[in-house]
């Protein structure tokens, strides 16, 4: 399948998130018809509330706009022994299944809010969390529903240590986040190359390296690096999506490509100011002209 039919929209570049106090929400029917517009053939679900709760209203609005259903990311806390996370995940994922969508993409959620801060994960905790992805692992594969784990920033699952205990110490696959990687210190080119087998899902972000090791060095909170301009359109930042991609393609990846661009609005988008839209028309264009290089 043509890198074009994988291209898929996230809500999170219209500067839709799940994170209180994150920035002014748009609705959805200006994302998704948006997302129709510039040519993307499926989106991911978004934050709760975002999408009607329903699964069979979910998948109508979305099939009125053209779009298919990829799936979703759910932050759910996996570390604590006390909590058995899979019955929630079995709730998100029966909402999965109804709308056709194949995609569950976890974060290791900290149980705080937002992702500025993060405690520190235990011995007991890792082994806790590390059984807990295979256990939702194998309940989404009965289901039909591929798993993955996103390392993200302000989780469990951030650092390049962390990414690899990941991989040494369970068999989840994972979705491989080009911008969230980097900030971590894990070299996605280098993880696309070297564990092309266990990426399953792929969030395409690029970035500026030197707010990047901001957040990374903890001199700026996430939130205000996004704010500042952190993410760019793909093709105008520091992050080699071309290599990536090349890696992805060349191990016979058919998953799904998602343009993912993290926004944070302070109001409605006025039309001739700098509006989503126009990034992410600026990212398929520099992935379908990649893409044509690949063939």
């Amino acid at each position: 399948m043509m890198i074009a039919d994988r291209l898929a929209g996230a809500p999170i570049s219209w500067g839709v998130c799940e994170v209180p106090g994150w920035g002014w929400q748009l609705d959805p029917a200006t994302v998704l018809s948006q997302m129709r517009e510039v040519g993307l053939v499926a989106t991911e679900f978004g934050p709760a509330g975002f999408l009607p709760e329903d699964p069979q209203d979910r998948s109508k609005m979305l099939a009125d706009e053209g779009l298919r259903a990829v799936g979703g990311f759910v932050p759910i806390v996996l570390h604590d022994p006390d909590v058995d996370p899979v019955p929630a995940v079995g709730q998100a994922l029966a909402g999965f299944v109804a709308a056709d969508a194949g995609s569950l993409v976890l974060g290791a959620a900290t149980g705080t809010r937002g992702y500025d801060v993060r405690p520190v994960l235990t011995n007991e905790g890792w082994e806790v969390l590390l059984g807990n992805l295979d256990r939702i692992a194998e309940a989404a594969a009965r289901m039909g529903i591929t798993a993955t784990l996103h390392p993200h920033v302000g989780t469990m699952v951030e650092t390049a240590d962390q990414v690899e205990r990941v991989l040494a110490g369970s068999e989840i696959g994972l979705c491989l986040d080009t911008g969230h990687l980097m900030i971590g210190g894990t070299d996605p080119v280098a993880l696309a190359a070297n564990h092309a087998g266990r990426i399953r899902h792929t969030h395409l972000k690029d970035l500026d390296a030197t707010w990047a090791g901001r957040v990374r060095s903890g001199e700026v909170t996430y939130s205000d690096a996004v704010r500042g301009g952190m993410y760019r359109p793909l093709g105008q930042g520091d992050v080699d999506i071309g290599a990536i991609v090349g890696s992805l393609e060349a191990s016979g990846y058919g998953g799904w490509y998602v343009l993912e661009q993290d926004t944070i609005l302070t109001g409605p988008p006025r039309s001739g100011e700098h509006e989503p839209l126009g990034d992410v028309r600026a990212s398929i264009d520099h992935l379908v002209a990649l893409a044509r290089v690949l063939s």
